[in-house]
This record gives C-alpha cells, sequence and structure tokens, in this order.
C-alpha cells in the first residue's frame, strides 16, 4: 500500500511567521501577474513580495515546455476574487488488482490545508467513487470534529452502466460537510475487484470539483479516469482572509495594518465556510478590492439604462438620467413623460374614456358569449346531465368549462397534440388535480346526437372497468362537445405487433395476455353495460396499453350505444377496412357479433404477426382472414405461421386459438361465440400456455363451447404511445405521447 500526502505550505515556522504578519502592503506594479494561461491577481502573487504572504504564493514553473502555475505541491488552474475560490489539481486514491502478483494494490491519498486561509469547498466539490464492488470512505481524522463517509457503487456488467449517470451503479458520489482542512480517501478492503478484475481491474475516489466530472463506462472497464491528467482530477478551494477567527465586524474596527480591503470603494463579508472575511467591491464598482485602488467605478451609461429619448449621467459608483426640455425623467417607469399639465390632463382624460368605453364593450361581448355557450350547453343535454349527476351523489364525471380545457391545452398549442383525423383532434393535457388526460375536439355532430350527447355521456361515464379506457368527464358549452379521457402511456397493440416496437421482441405469451385483457373489456361493453354498448371499430390501434402494458380498450364514442330502432342500425359508426363483419355490409345492422368477428382478425394478428390487410401484395392474398380461412380448410395452417411461434408455442396451443379465431370469423353472426365464450376460451388457453404440462387434466375437463385450445402467460414488455380518434383512422405518431386520433 502506498500513501501519499498533498501538503499546502512550508512548514511550521513559516506558518507561524504568515499568521502573524503584522501588515498588509500592496505589491508592486511591476509584479508577474499572469502564468501560462492563469491569472494571477492580488493578494494571489509570484513571490513573497508580489502576495498576501506566504499562503497566497505562487510560483511559475516550466514543466513540459509548458509554463504552469504550481501552487504548494500541485499545479494552481484558476483563481476567483469572485467567489473566492482557487482550482488545484487533486490525485486520485487507487484500488487495483495485480494480475502479475493476484493481489490487490492500493495507492492512498491525503490531502492537508490545515493552518492555512483554505477549505475544501462544500458547494463545488463532491467525493467521487467509481468501481463495480466498491466501498469508498472519506475522512477527516485528526481534527477537532472527527468526520467520516463514504459511497457504495456495483455493477454485475457494462450493461448495467450508463454514461453521465453517476447514482451507484458503476459510480456513486456524496457531499461533503463545511469547515473541511483535511480529507483522505480510503477503499474497505471487503469490497475489491479480485474476482472481476477480467472485466473491472481498478477502483478510484477522490474529492474533486463536481462540475469538472462526467462519468463514463470506460472508467470501469480501463483505466482511463486513472491515466488523464496523469490521474490528477481539479478540486475547489474556498479561501478567505483568516487571522485568526477574525470575523468582518471585527476585522472595520481593526483597520490599521492587518485589513484586507485596501480599496476604498469596497466592503468586507463574512466568509460562508469557515471563519474569516472576504473583500467585495461596493455596489456600482469592479475590480481588485484587495488593492488600494483596485476598485473602479462602473460606467453603467455604456449600457444605456435611460429611455431612449433620455440623457445619461454617470456617478461614482451611480448614475441618473435626466430628459431633454419639456419632458421629466420618471424614475418609477424609467420613462421621459410631458411636464405639461394640460397635456397629462387631456391624455389621462383621454385613456379614461378608452377604458370605459373598452370595459363596456368587453362586458357587453362577455355576455353575448356566455348566452352563446348557455346555449350549447343546452342543446347538448347539459341541463339533464347535470340533473342526472345531482341525483347520482359520488359519480365520478366531469363537466369541464372550455376555459379549464384551454388552459389544460395552452389554448390547444400545436406542440400538445397527440393525434389527428379526419373527425377530430387529440391534444395532452393537465388538468385541475395535476392529471394527465387526453382531450379530444370532434368534428360536427349532428342534431340528434345534440341532444342526446349528455345523457349517452353520463351513461359512458359510469363504464369503470380496468380493460377500458376510462372517460373522465365532457365540454359541453361549445359548439361541437370535447371528450376528456384517461392519457394512456404506452402506445397500442398495432405497434407492438407491427409498427417502430416490435424489435421488442415480445413474447406470445404477453401478446395473448393482452388480447385476453382486451376480450374482458369487450365482454363488460357487451354484457355488462346498461344499456349495451357495441363498439363498432374493434382493431389493434384501438387497444391501449397502460404504463404496465395492460390492455385498455378505447375509441368508443357517443353514437355507440346498442341501437334501439332500425334508423340507428343504419346511421351507426363505420369500422375499419381488413376488420369488417361482412354480415354488417351485407345488412347495415351492427351488433355484438360484428365485434366478434374484428376480435377474430385481432387473434389472426396475434397469430401470424401479419396486417389485416396488404394493399401492396397480390390481389388474392391481400387480406388475412381469407388467407386463413383458406389454409384451415387445406389443412395447412403452418403456412401462415412465423418461425418463432412454430418452433417455441405447443401445437394444442396454436391448434386451439386458430380454430377459436376461425369460430370468431365464421361468416354468419349467430354462429359465432359470444365475447363471454371468448373470455373464458382465452383463459384455458392462457392457463395451458403455463402449465403446458397439465394438457391431460385440460382433456379430461368438459370441453368449452367453443371446442377447446390453449394460450399464453402474464409478462410486459416496453412500446410507445397512442391514442385513438373518432374516425379510426391510422395516423402518424407524435413523439412526445402517441395517441391515435380519429
Amino acid at each position: 500500500m502506498e500513501v501519499r500526502f498533498l501538503q499546502l505550505g512550508l512548514g511550521l515556522l513559516l506558518m507561524l511567521v504568515a499568521q502573524h504578519a503584522p501588515v498588509i502592503a500592496a505589491p508592486s506594479p511591476h509584479c508577474q501577474r499572469k502564468c501560462g494561461d492563469v491569472e494571477i491577481p492580488y493578494p494571489f502573487g509570484i513571490g513573497l513580495e508580489c502576495s498576501m504572504g506566504l499562503y497566497f504564493n505562487v510560483s511559475c514553473e516550466v514543466r513540459d515546455g509548458i509554463s504552469k502555475a504550481i501552487f504548494g505541491n500541485g499545479e494552481l488552474l484558476s483563481i476567483s476574487l469572485i467567489h473566492s475560490t482557487i482550482r488545484v489539481l487533486n490525485v486520485v486514491s487507487s484500488y487495483c488488482y495485480n494480475t502479475s502478483s493476484c493481489r490487490m494494490e492500493k495507492d492512498f491519498r491525503m490531502f492537508n490545508l490545515r493552518g492555512t486561509p483554505y477549505l475544501f469547498s462544500d458547494v463545488h466539490n463532491k467525493f467521487i467513487a467509481i468501481g463495480c464492488d466498491t466501498l469508498g470512505y472519506i475522512g477527516n481524522a485528526g481534527n477537532s470534529s472527527v468526520y467520516q463517509s463514504g459511497c457504495v457503487s456495483t455493477c454485475r456488467n457494462q450493461l448495467d452502466l450508463s454514461d453521465g449517470s453517476c447514482t451507484g451503479m458503476g459510480c456513486c458520489q456524496t457531499a461533503i460537510p463545511k469547515g473541511m482542512d483535511f480529507y483522505y480517501a480510503d477503499f474497505d478492503e471487503r469490497f475489491n475487484t479480485s474476482k472481476i478484475w477480467n472485466f473491472s481491474r481498478c477502483s478510484y475516489a477522490v474529492l474533486m470539483e463536481a462540475e469538472a466530472f462526467n462519468f463514463n463506462t470506460a472508467y470501469i472497464t480501463t483505466t482511463k479516469f486513472n491515466d488523464t491528467n496523469s490521474g490528477q482530477v481539479p478540486v475547489v478551494l474556498d479561501w478567505a482572509i483568516r487571522n485568526g477567527t477574525m470575523s468582518c465586524g471585527v476585522a472595520k474596527l481593526n483597520k490599521t495594518g492587518t485589513y484586507a480591503c485596501l480599496s476604498k470603494n469596497s466592503e468586507c463579508v463574512d466568509s460562508t465556510n469557515g471563519p474569516g472575511y472576504l473583500c467585495n467591491c461596493s455596489k456600482g464598482y469592479e475590480g481588485n478590492p484587495y488593492l488600494p485602488d483596485g476598485c473602479r467605478d462602473v460606467d453603467e451609461c455604456s449600457n444605456s439604462p435611460c429611455p431612449s429619448n433620455g440623457l445619461c449621467h454617470n456617478i461614482a459608483g451611480d448614475y441618473w438620467c435626466s430628459c431633454r426640455a419639456g419632458r421629466k425623467f420618471s424614475k418609477k417607469n424609467n420613462a421621459c413623460n410631458p411636464d405639461t399639465g394640460l397635456i397629462i390632463g387631456v391624455i389621462v382624460g383621454f385613456l379614461v374614456l378608452v377604458i370605459f368605453s373598452f370595459s363596456g364593450y368587453m362586458v357587453l361581448q362577455k355576455r353575448k358569449l356566455n348566452k352563446v355557450k348557455q346555449e350549447h350547453f343546452r342543446q347538448h343535454g347539459g341541463m339533464l346531465l347535470f340533473e342526472r349527476m345531482r341525483s347520482e351523489k359520488g359519480l365520478a364525471f366531469i363537466v369541464f368549462s372550455e376555459a379549464e380545457l384551454i388552459q389544460a391545452t395552452d389554448n390547444y398549442d400545436k406542440s400538445r397534440i397527440i393525434g389527428k383525423g379526419g373527425h377530430g383532434t387529440v391534444y395532452r393535457g393537465i388538468v385541475k388535480g395535476n392529471m394527465s388526460v387526453a382531450i379530444k375536439r370532434c368534428a360536427i355532430i349532428d342534431d340528434r346526437q345534440k341532444k342526446e350527447f349528455g345523457q349517452e355521456m353520463l351513461i359512458l361515464s359510469q363504464i369503470n372497468h380496468k380493460n377500458i379506457v376510462k372517460l373522465v368527464g365532457c365540454c359541453l358549452e361549445v359548439e361541437v362537445p370535447m371528450l376528456v379521457y384517461e392519457f394512456i402511456p404506452n402506445g397500442t397493440l398495432f405497434e407492438l405487433i407491427h409498427g417502430k416496437n416490435q424489435a421488442l421482441q415480445i413474447s406470445f405469451s404477453t401478446l395473448l395476455r393482452i388480447a385476453h385483457e382486451a376480450a374482458e373489456g369487450l365482454n363488460f361493453l357487451h354484457s355488462y353495460a346498461s344499456p349495451p354498448i357495441i363498439h363498432g371499430d374493434v382493431k389493434t390501434a384501438n387497444i391501449l396499453l397502460d404504463e404496465n402494458y395492460m390492455a385498455k380498450v378505447s375509441d368508443f364514442g357517443a353514437s355507440i350505444l346498442a341501437p334501439s330502432d332500425k334508423e340507428q342500425y343504419v346511421t351507426m359508426v363505420q369500422g375499419t377496412c381488413g376488420y369488417l363483419d361482412p354480415e354488417y355490409m351485407l345488412t347495415c345492422q351492427l351488433t355484438e357479433k360484428s365485434d366478434v368477428f374484428s376480435f377474430g382478425v385481432i387473434l389472426l394478428e396475434v397469430l401470424t404477426g401479419q396486417e389485416p390487410l396488404k394493399l401492396d401484395g397480390p390481389e388474392m392474398q391481400r387480406s388475412l382472414s381469407c388467407n386463413f380461412l383458406s389454409a384451415m380448410k387445406e389443412n395447412n395452417l403452418d403456412a401462415i405461421l412465423p418461425s418463432h411461434v412454430k418452433g417455441q408455442e405447443s401445437n394444442e396451443l396454436i391448434r386451439g386459438l386458430a380454430e377459436l379465431a376461425m369460430q370468431c370469423l365464421d361468416m354468419c353472426g349467430s354462429n359465432r361465440p359470444s365475447m363471454k365464450e371468448i373470455v373464458d376460451e382465452l383463459g384455458r388457453l392462457r392457463k395451458l400456455a403455463l402449465h403446458p404440462w397439465a394438457q391431460l387434466d385440460v382433456e379430461m375437463e368438459t370441453q368449452s363451447m367453443l371446442g377447446g385450445a390453449s394460450t399464453a402467460s402474464f409478462e410486459t414488455e416496453g412500446a410507445t404511445s397512442g391514442y385513438p380518434t373518432q374516425d379510426g383512422e391510422n395516423l402518424p405518431m407524435n413523439p412526445k405521447s402517441l395517441y391515435y386520433a380519429r
């Protein structure tokens, strides 16, 4: 083990001489004030005759052909009079595995500032430890107040590491207290790299300037951190005039000989780190307060502080403005105002008239606007909605004002758009309670929808199911009502299967789990909503994924309640090509079995990884459902299955899911299973996928109404964000958050 000390100063004798120097005198104007690239302002100087004593003395030496400022044992990087700091190089402690001796070797460092005007800056420095099995210590042993701290850094491999991150994985850091004048950096030998030397051979610890450090993963796998600048890093030292424990107040009373603030336009302030005081130039002055004439007047007029038609007059430590003839300077508003009472009276009278006229106009416009808002609110069934909300206490549904949604979207700023389609635009917003929501500005709706809108919103708001996007509220005081949904952050099932997230290699069991959850949501709409709700546009793009990648069925609006007459059958919403029920195309009657057909297409996407419609392919192979039914008829299912499904999933699971999809795609709606039956069958298949060895037990159970099969397990994978719009159109994705507008 090698122990090295960094000591500032030249011994006890010189220390005592410096502490008892009775007089502070100005240096010679011929003193050298720069060494290399480093400015050396007084009280620092090159040589004792050019500095304020021993501990402000700097030497200028040529090393490797370059002039460098040397301070104590180390290199001086910079000096700041304003912040009363210096930056010097500090040596890194290391703890490395020697592959030759097969032993851990420690290079142990200390840094001593005791008896000097310097303390380690608690503001600018951090203690940093680097390594994959490292417990680094920092201590202040031997002082009147004993301090010890440290941090732990671990990692398993390079995948755990991240450039710029120093939070415990490969790198850790901790702050230090005020008043530190000595430190040592050491390691707990129980934490070492002897077992991981082939990946990470060394650990490092050092007190250094926080802004100068940026963790690099190469610091773990190589010796780059210690090799850079010969194992030295910047550390910041706070300095002050520390004649014993003299404060600023005491120093002012003792201005003969030892008072360091020599400029007559300077003032002292107490040090914020340890005893002593600092010198600053007075307000309106700049320069060096430690020199007799060091603080010079600032010419404020050079920055044109007066109004454009005024004159600036610089005075010692300040300035004042005047105006040309006929005008008077107002310091309150920094302007040259007319100096004639009559003109002022006319202007004031005119302004009063304008204000009153404008106020009256605004009052009339506000009344007119309120009247229009009230009419819109009434047309959209707002009164009925309020009446129902009062009668049903505890209903978690909010009727927002237009002003609230304008504020939530920054007046519908373009940067808030997360989706756009033919029938509306979706914005991300923050409403009261700091809740993230998706706000949909719908397109024009007809008179019948206007009358029923409030009532239908109330019905939809009562739908509370974990696999259905929650309708939070609406705004009715605008021409076209706006819908407010909960914000779902992690994209759509379509993106997970076909989009940019397919590279995440989502497991088949995860996709099956999401399909099962979506089926549960649709079953709730069909079986438990009152009145029942037909989705009408079931597709993977309308199955959103929350922060835990749970399925959330979305995109059902104010015109999707189960129809009660023939006219409503004709006016129901249209679906999306590739998912459309052929029976609906013939009869124009949208039923629960129409949703079942569309869900069958979703099962095909999960099973095959193919899109439902390929417009650029051969005409006979454009429809996924047609290709599938043809393959099943020819007993050639393998022809359309991807290799990872055929190679990893059981035949029972694949065959069971294919048969379920085929029943959903039956041309006759009455032959298709209900969503309840689909949910039960998918649940059975998932259990089979979780425990394939239980197949014998499954076969002994009573056959399900669907004919049986299998499916997968619970897992979550990553994705991006998405949201539907009212017409079902697939749209470009916003990188901030991904909603599809319809």
